[in-house]
């Protein structure tokens, strides 16, 4: 018998997205956009017929989300009845005495596991265990997991969890990895760690289903498939509305500030920039006429991506021949007499020149 499965986790609902990356405007929409994802994925449990919704941890910020909103979750749940919801509530959504997830009366088809210990939940008609447990505290060093084994091996052993496979030393439930693969259990879904991933065939994270910053380049999605005693067929599917992108564009002293403008503009194609969220990084050298007033420029492009995020990286093409003139008997003539000894003709030297007079003008003209 083959079990229809989805695994998702870390949808951070009623995130508010402060942390700078964005404005307001698009931090405020992303977070409408974190709702709109989870709403698409319990459709996608419905057209599917799923037999299992696994959730690992962190479903929402216990920090910002009220029982109104934990209310609009269940309301959600019901609505697929004949799915089982599996909960292991991580580190922003955690199972503590005054946890949002104990304020509600959940749906007969929602199971939360426990904090403290390792518990399991049966079903019968699936002929599947499923292993779990929730967090009561934002971190926990010990790990939680260490020896679980599945006991009956008649049935299909999920491991539901919430932790940190890939760091001995995490704060947030390290766990050995060698110690899963040797455990027994025919599919271990993971939480936590936001870029999707399996550890082996068996072994997954599922990731973010929506990126939450500039740090989660890449695609980002879900987990679904079927898991059966003979044969696990769990894979990735890009389910997310929008991407994080980070491009580096490079400069040089013979470009105009128009052909600057353009060569952000060309970072990707005119689909991709009206859809993503997108931060460029301009490198190299521009023209010391040229002020890349970031402000300008995003102003200048706001009608060519959804957002945009600059960071400035170039450095002004200094006039060496008279900078040397006037600093001839100081440190900064040394440097630059020692520069041109290594071969300005080599882009490496004479980008470490341009940088190291940036450093060195900028002290002078401080004293």
């Amino acid at each position: 018998m083959s079990i229809r499965c989805i695994h998702t986790g870390d949808l951070h609902l009623g995130m508010e997205f402060k942390s700078g990356s964005l404005d307001k405007k698009h931090a405020d929409a992303r977070r409408l956009e974190l709702w709109e994802t989870f709403n698409r994925i319990i459709d996608r449990c419905k057209e599917i017929k799923a037999d299992i919704l696994l959730i690992a941890g962190d479903l929402f910020e216990d920090e910002y989300c009220s029982v109104a909103d934990v209310k609009r979750i269940d309301s959600k749940f019901r609505e697929i009845s004949d799915t089982k919801v599996i909960i292991s509530a991580g580190n922003h959504d955690t199972l503590g005495k005054r946890s949002l997830y104990r304020l509600i009366k959940w749906s007969n088809n929602v199971h939360i596991f426990d904090s403290k210990c390792i518990s399991k939940i049966e079903f019968e008609d699936l002929n599947v265990a499923i292993w779990g447990l929730s967090w009561d505290k934002k971190l926990e060093r010990d790990n939680l997991l260490d020896g679980i084994a599945v006991e009956d091996t008649s049935k299909v052993n999920i491991l539901l969890a919430h932790g940190d496979v890939l760091s001995k030393e995490s704060e947030y439930l390290p766990i050995d990895k060698n110690s899963l693969i040797n455990s027994g259990f025919d599919y271990i879904a993971l939480g936590h760690i936001h870029k999707p991933q399996f550890i082996t065939n068996r072994i997954c994270y599922c990731g973010s289903p929506e990126p939450l910053d500039f740090g989660e380049t890449g695609s980002h999605g879900i987990i679904e498939g079927t898991i059966s005693k003979d044969e696990i067929k769990m894979s990735f599917i890009p389910f997310s509305k929008r991407e994080f992108i980070v491009k580096e564009i490079a400069v040089n002293e013979n470009m105009s500030y128009n052909e600057i403008i353009d060569a952000i503009k060309s970072a990707d194609s005119a689909e991709n920039r009206a859809a993503n969220l997108y931060r460029v990084i301009i490198t190299g050298t521009r023209d010391n006429h040229i002020d890349l007033n970031i402000k300008d420029v995003k102003e200048c492009l706001q009608n060519e991506f959804y957002y945009l995020d600059i960071v400035d990286k170039t450095i002004p093409d200094y006039d060496l021949e008279k900078i040397y003139k006037e600093n001839s008997s100081n440190i900064i003539g040394l440097f630059i007499k020692e520069m041109e000894k290594e071969g300005l003709d080599n882009e490496i030297v004479r980008s470490a020149l341009y940088y190291g007079l940036e450093v060195l003008l900028s002290e002078k003209v401080k004293k």
